[in-house]
Formats: structure tokens, sequence, C-alpha cells
């Protein structure tokens, strides 16, 4: 059996409203205005992964009948706000893993 290390990636299984089951990577969670955003990748399942879709998802945690789940975000201004967010800790990821190789 394989160790988990900091490179195996976190993984949440989601089912649509038709029943559907999904494997997504999360690549981020933020908590921006007093609510929890998850970015999500979809999981890549074969070795296919150069021509994979790999759309990032940004879903909200709502609470619905007393229990939290994660819903789309339908206000354009709150959905671009969390988008710039994330799309900046990406980018910062990426100058931070720059900056370490050419040391």
């Amino acid at each position: 059996m394989s160790e988990m290390n900091e490179f195996t990636p976190e993984l949440m299984e989601l089912v649509d409203e038709h029943g559907n089951k999904k494997c997504f990577e999360i690549i981020d969670t933020a908590d921006i205005n007093n609510e929890k955003y998850f970015a999500l990748l979809p999981a890549i399942e074969d070795d296919d992964f150069l021509n994979a879709n790999l759309e990032l998802i940004i879903l909200k945690v709502v609470e619905e009948k007393g229990e939290e789940v994660l819903a789309s975000i339908d206000d354009d201004d709150e959905f671009n706000e969390v988008w710039q967010y994330f799309m900046e800790e990406i980018d910062n990821a990426y100058e931070d893993a720059d900056e370490f190789e050419e040391v």
C-alpha cells in the first residue's frame, strides 16, 4: 500500500442532481466574506491526462436542509471575486515553485 504524501491529491466525490458521481481534486479552499469556497479540477482517471479537459470548477458551501452541500455560485459579482482570488493563489503558487527551482 502506498503512503500519502504532500504530492498526493486530495479527492472529493460529488453527486450531481441526476445521481451521477464524479471525482474531483481539491486544488484550494478559501474563506471569503464569511463564506467557504472550493476550487476543484476533475480528477484524471486514466493515463491520457495531457488531453484531459481540466476546467477549474468553483463551488460554494451552502446549508440545505440542515446539511452543508456544495453549490454553484449564481451571483456574477460574487463568482468573479472568488474566481479572481483563486487565480491569484494559483499564480502565486507557480511563482513560488519557480523560485524554488532556481535555488
